[in-house]
C-alpha cells in the first residue's frame, strides 16, 4: 500500500475543508454522533484501582499513569454544553467512562431542555465486551480503539477528549464532506529517527543502567506513526492535531474486525505503551488510502497553562475572539494551575455558551 503518490498542494496539504464547503457539502443525511472519553481521577475508588495496577503511588509526569492524565476540573461540562450550543445538529452524545457519572444532567436540563435523552453514559464493560481480560484499563489509546463498538453509534461520529471544546457555531460540513471525514492536521516526514533513538535508549537503560523493565515513553506522534506504518506508509505520515476527530466507522470497524489479533494486542496495555498505534491515526490513514482528500488546518487554540505567565490564558482567549477561523479550544492539565486561572477560562466559556 504505497502512499507517496497522494496528491498535495504546495505547502504539503490537499484542498481544505473550508474551500470545499463553499460549493455545497455533505448531503448524505447520515446522522452525526459525538463520543467523549472522560474520567474523574479524583474518585478514590478509581485512584486506588489505578495505583494497584501501576504498582506506584508517585509516578513521573511523562508517564501515561500520572494522575494529571486522569484529573478532572469539570472540563466535561464545557465539552458537552459546547457541542449542544454550537453543533445542535448532533444526534447523540456518548460519554465513555469507567463506572462513573459526570453529573451534567442538571446543566443539560437547565440550558438545553429536551436534549437529556440524547446523552448516554457508556461504561467500559460495554465497549470491551468479549475482551474483559483487558479491564480495567487506564489507557486512553486502548479505550479509543474500542469506541466503534458503542451500541447504536452512528456511521459518522466525532471523537472528543473531554478537555476540548467548540467555541463557535459550526455546520456538519466542518466534520463530514460528501460522506467522508474532514481530517485536521498535516503531512510530516517519517518518524524513524525517533524510533531509532527509542531503541538506543531502551538498550542503554536495560543493559547498562540496570533497569531491565525500562520502556520508552509513549509519545503523541509515535502512536500515529505506528498506525501509518501498519498500513504501509513509509516516507511520511499524516499527523492529527489536538482537535475533535471525525470518523467514518465503516472503514476502521472493518479493518479491526479483520485483524482481531492485532486489536487485542493493542488494547492489552493497561497504561500507554510506546508500541501502540492510535485509533484516530488508523482511521485517518485508512481514509487516505481509500481516496479521502478532505484535509483542513487544525483551527484550534491549544492551552497548557501550567507554569505560564499571568496573561497566558488572556492571550489565548483573545486569539479565539479575533480569529474567526478558530472553532476549537483544547485546554490540558487545568488541574495543575491555580484556581483563579481556571476560573478565568471557565468564566469566558460561560459567556460564549450563554450560561
Amino acid at each position: 500500500m504505497e502512499t507517496e503518490n497522494l496528491p498535495m498542494e504546495p505547502g504539503g496539504t490537499t484542498p481544505t475543508a473550508g474551500a470545499k464547503k463553499a460549493s455545497g457539502a455533505d448531503t448524505t443525511g447520515e446522522p452525526i454522533d459525538v463520543v467523549i472519553a472522560w474520567v474523574d481521577g479524583s474518585d478514590p475508588k478509581l485512584a486506588e484501582k489505578r495505583n494497584r495496577y501501576s504498582g506506584k503511588t508517585a509516578v513521573p509526569v511523562s508517564s501515561g499513569a500520572h494522575p494529571t492524565r486522569f484529573a478532572s476540573s469539570n472540563e466535561i461540562r464545557y465539552c458537552v454544553l459546547s457541542v449542544l450550543r454550537f453543533a445542535p445538529f448532533v444526534r447523540n452524545i456518548f460519554i465513555v467512562t469507567d463506572g462513573q457519572d459526570p453529573g451534567i444532567s442538571d446543566d443539560v436540563n437547565r440550558y438545553f431542555p429536551g436534549r437529556s435523552g440524547s446523552i448516554r453514559i457508556v461504561d467500559h464493560t460495554e465497549i470491551f465486551e468479549g475482551y474483559e481480560d483487558c479491564l480495567p484499563t487506564f489507557n486512553s489509546i486502548s479505550i479509543a480503539n474500542m469506541i466503534w463498538r458503542i451500541r447504536g453509534l452512528a456511521g459518522h461520529f466525532v471523537y472528543f477528549n473531554d478537555d476540548t471544546f467548540l467555541v463557535r457555531n459550526i455546520t456538519p460540513e466542518e466534520w463530514f464532506i460528501d460522506g467522508r471525514p474532514v481530517m485536521r492536521g498535516r503531512w510530516v516526514p517519517a518518524a524513524r529517527p525517533r524510533v531509532v533513538l527509542d531503541r538506543m535508549r531502551k538498550w542503554f537503560y536495560r543493559h547498562l543502567a540496570g533497569r531491565p523493565d525500562y520502556q520508552p515513553r509513549a509519545s503523541f506522534h509515535l502512536g500515529q506513526w505506528n498506525a501509518a506504518t501498519l498500513l504501509g506508509f513509509r516516507f511520511r505520515y499524516f499527523t492529527n492535531s489536538h482537535t475533535p476527530h471525525p470518523v467514518g466507522r465503516g472503514l476502521v470497524e472493518d479493518f479491526l474486525i479483520k485483524n482481531v489479533t492485532l486489536l487485542r494486542k493493542n488494547i492489552s496495555y493497561r497504561f500507554r505503551d510506546h508500541s501502540q498505534f492510535t485509533f484516530i491515526s488508523l482511521s485517518n490513514h485508512l481514509q487516505l488510502l481509500d481516496g479521502n482528500r478532505n484535509i483542513a488546518r487544525p483551527a484550534v487554540v491549544y492551552l497548557k497553562p501550567e507554569n505560564r505567565g499571568p496573561d497566558y490564558i488572556d492571550k489565548k482567549i483573545t486569539l479565539c475572539e479575533r480569529d474567526p477561523g478558530i472553532i476549537y479550544m483544547c485546554a490540558q492539565s487545568l488541574d495543575l494551575v491555580e484556581e483563579k486561572e481556571r476560573m478565568k477560562l471557565f468564566s469566558w466559556l460561560d459567556g460564549i455558551l450563554g450560561l
